[in-house]
This record gives structure tokens, C-alpha cells and sequence, in this order.
């Protein structure tokens, strides 16, 4: 697995995802990006939607200080 911050979770597969209503997903690509900001409209695929939130600024914290969503 490889963590990218505001970015998916990158796993080698294939894989099995075993979602929060028990229901199993599968691909048998050789490496998956899964969702890790939920805005996915194929969760738990991720389908490159966190770019379209992102600052856009870099890996550090917004100017204002506040929390992104």
C-alpha cells in the first residue's frame, strides 16, 4: 500500500473491499486507488474527484488557519 496525502490510497492488486454495508467489491488490476475522501462517484474507486477540492497550495495547512472540509 502507498498513503498519499489528499490523494487515494494506493494498493498493489488484485483486491477485495469489503464495504460498510458487507457488500464485496473486487478488481484484479495490478494496482487500485481507493477513495479516501468519499467524494468518489465510483467509491471505492477513486476517480481523481479530491482534485477538484484541493487548494491547489501545496501539502500544508491552509492561510486562514481553518480546517479544510
Amino acid at each position: 500500500m502507498k498513503v498519499q496525502r489528499r490523494g487515494p490510497l494506493l494498493v498493489e492488486g488484485p483486491v477485495e473491499v469489503e464495504l460498510e454495508d458487507g457488500t464485496t467489491v473486487s478488481s484484479d488490476r495490478f494496482r487500485v486507488a481507493l477513495c479516501t475522501c468519499r467524494r468518489s462517484r465510483r467509491f471505492p474507486w477513486c476517480d481523481t474527484s479530491h482534485r477538484a477540492r484541493s487548494s491547489g497550495a501545496g501539502d500544508g495547512p491552509p492561510a486562514d488557519g481553518q480546517p479544510r472540509p
